[in-house]
């Protein structure tokens, strides 16, 4: 059979009659969807019970939607591209026709009163980079349908009431560089393959219900900065993170020593650790992180009740800019060392109460001009308390309680006038009480209680 041509000037035009309609059906389908776009977002202001702000007054007809409070399109196509309502006080569901607005790049309803669960429908975003629900009452499990989104770079629903554990399907959101999960009743473990996830940055997964241990594969996350996981049931920490500047893992299980490799994170500012049931002491190693800002580690089991427990002290006056150092609630033992004479100028909160210390208040402890906060009960400290502490002229607390403290309170306490709370019961202080502590004109917590005094209360106090 002889094959049929046809001359090319025929065959442009058809092309040419063909063309109109190629573009009027592009023309319709994008009307469609933005037509689609519309109705999903007349849903949303349906599934709303309160508006107190009248945010959705502007949701209307008389006004194009692309100009509707809170709503973003693309200049180009007309499409929503970013829904923003947060802190508006919205209280309502989050409806599935959210899966129809598809050109979504970013969804925050931050600090509002949305309930119910998360639609599945969410999974149809697959443009979405940026979700934050934090502190809403979202309750339910996290959407495995969430595992769709891939572009997605930052993840927040802190402060919600949900249920179950980190969906194992979120292994394919490697593009995440922050997750925010804290406060949400999470169950389960870490996930080990969070340890992709090369991007992250930032990792809350504080106060939840999280049990076992940090998983080796968070190791990997060279690029990770701040991590918090206090108030867990978390009960072993071994990891190396370089670029980490925020530890939190107060309020755990955590035990056995503190790593020597946390020194290695030579960025790090916040390292606290409270409330566990760390043992030994703390690592020289600590005094080379020179941005360090925070270091608590009130509440645990460090020190031998001997001897030689504070010398770590010392390396410590490397970290010039310390400004909260905690150690209260341990086991150190012997006496106060001079160098704490040689610690950070900007430190602002040093708590050392009810571990085992004695002798005296070394001297040096005038060079700490900024101290806010001297916490030094419940010890076996004696002597005289210095008249340099006269010197702290920013101390707001001043802690001396239980200890075995003797002679007369110092008549330099008067200097402390911005001193709101001074304890010094339960020691052996004798004499009359100062008048000078009548120049503390905002002191509301006074106890002077068993101890050797006599005389009268002054008038000036």
């Amino acid at each position: 059979m002889e094959l049929i041509t046809v001359p090319e000037l025929q065959m442009d035009k058809l092309l040419q009659l063909a063309l109109p309609f190629e573009s009027l059906y592009s023309k319709n389908l994008e009307s469609a969807t933005i037509e689609a776009d519309k109705l999903a977002l007349l849903d949303f202001k349906n599934h709303l019970t309160q508006d107190p702000l009248q945010i959705m007054s502007s949701w209307n007809d008389s006004v194009h939607f692309c100009n509707w409070v809170g709503v973003t399109c693309s200049p180009s196509n007309g499409r929503v591209t970013v829904l923003k309502l947060e802190s508006k006080q919205l209280v309502g569901s989050i409806p599935a026709s959210i899966g129809n607005l598809t050109n979504l790049t970013g969804i925050n309803l931050f600090q509002n009163r949305f309930h119910g669960q998360i639609p599945e429908e969410i999974g149809r975003l697959q443009k979405l980079q940026d979700l934050n629900l934090t502190y809403n009452y979202l309750s339910g499990k996290i959407p495995t349908n969430l595992s769709h989104c891939t572009e997605l770079r930052s993840f927040e629903a802190s402060a919600n009431d949900f249920i179950g554990q980190i969906p194992d399907q979120l292994i394919s959101l490697t593009k995440l560089e922050i997750i925010r999960l804290g406060t949400s009743n999470l169950t389960g473990n870490i996930p080990a393959w969070v340890g992709n996830f090369s991007s992250l940055q930032v990792l809350l997964l504080a106060r939840n219900n999280l049990h076992g241990s940090i998983p080796n594969e968070l190791g990997q996350l060279s690029a990770l900065g701040f991590f918090t996981l206090y108030e867990n049931f978390i009960s072993d920490v071994g990891l190396t993170l370089p670029n980490l500047k925020i530890f939190a893992g107060g309020v755990n299980y955590f035990t056995g020593s503190i790593p020597v490799s946390l020194s290695n994170a030579s960025n790090l500012q916040v390292l606290d650790f409270a409330e566990n049931g760390l043992t030994g002491t703390i690592p020289e190693n600590f005094g080379s992180l020179k941005d360090l800002v925070r270091l608590n580690f009130d509440q645990n089991e460090l020190g031998s009740r001997e001897i030689g427990d504070l010398n770590f002290l010392k390396f410590l006056a490397n970290c010039t800019s310390l400004e909260v150092l905690g150690l209260a609630q341990n086991g150190f033992g012997g006496e106060m060392p001079i160098s704490i004479a040689n610690l950070s100028t900007h430190l602002r909160i040093l708590t050392m109460g009810y571990n085992l210390m004695h002798g005296n208040i070394p001297v040096g402890i005038e060079n700490l001009v900024n101290l806010s906060l001297l916490g030094l009960e419940g010890n076996n400290l004696s002597g005289s308390v210095p008249e340099v502490i006269g010197r702290l002229n920013k101390l707001e607390g001043l802690e001396l309680n239980a200890n075995k403290f003797s002679g007369f309170m110092p008549s330099s306490l008067g200097n402390l006038t911005v001193l709101s709370r001074l304890l010094m019961e339960e020691n052996r202080f004798e004499g009359s009480i100062p008048p000078s502590l009548g120049n503390c004109k905002k002191l509301q917590v006074l106890n002077l209680s068993s101890n050797n005094l006599n005389g009268t209360i002054p008038k000036e106090v």
